[in-house]
């Protein structure tokens, strides 16, 4: 197994979730508290936290979030939904590419479990919102059928460093 930098792995996947939150973030100051955004934010800021935790454990410094209100949103929600599967992918990608390195059993179970959320969770609450957008008849608001509390594997509970 190469011989990877546990704190550099770590760090991008913060910044990577730092990302999301203020975009995310965004999306609900120009669009107001539309589902899924309003639950999977939340879901992004467990997610740093669960981060948070594993570097505390192996006493690497957490920095300032360079994110915080920087988040951009696009004009429309069906623009916003597309853009959060985009980014939904590329974590999803992200963690493809930092997990086979990882040697560390807690930071490796941490990190898998916030990738399944994206896969399992965020990416299709996404899709039915941009399905939702574009099949006409919706205002976007809190009308996704599996509200992200329960169903977010992002949050899936105790399964370890993330609850979300």
């Amino acid at each position: 197994m190469p011989n990877i930098n546990l704190e550099a792995v770590l760090l991008e996947a913060l910044d990577d979730e730092r990302k999301a939150e203020a975009t995310y973030g965004a999306v609900i100051e120009k669009f107001g508290e539309v589902r899924p955004f309003i639950n999977i934010i939340e879901a992004e800021r467990r997610h740093s936290a669960a981060i948070e935790r594993q570097m505390t454990r192996l006493g690497f410094a957490i920095p300032a979030n360079q994110w915080q209100g920087k988040g951009m949103a696009p004009a429309t929600l069906a623009e916003a939904c597309r853009m959060a599967i985009e980014a939904e992918v590329e974590n999803i990608a992200l963690y493809d590419r930092l997990l086979p390195a990882i040697a560390d059993a807690s930071v490796r179970h941490v990190l898998q479990n916030l990738q399944d959320a994206s896969r399992d969770n965020h990416l299709p609450a996404f899709r039915r919102c941009l399905e939702r957008e574009n099949g006409g008849g919706g205002s976007g608001g809190a009308r996704d059928g599996q509200g992200s509390q329960g169903r977010h594997g992002r949050g899936r509970g105790p399964r370890g460093g993330c609850s979300t």
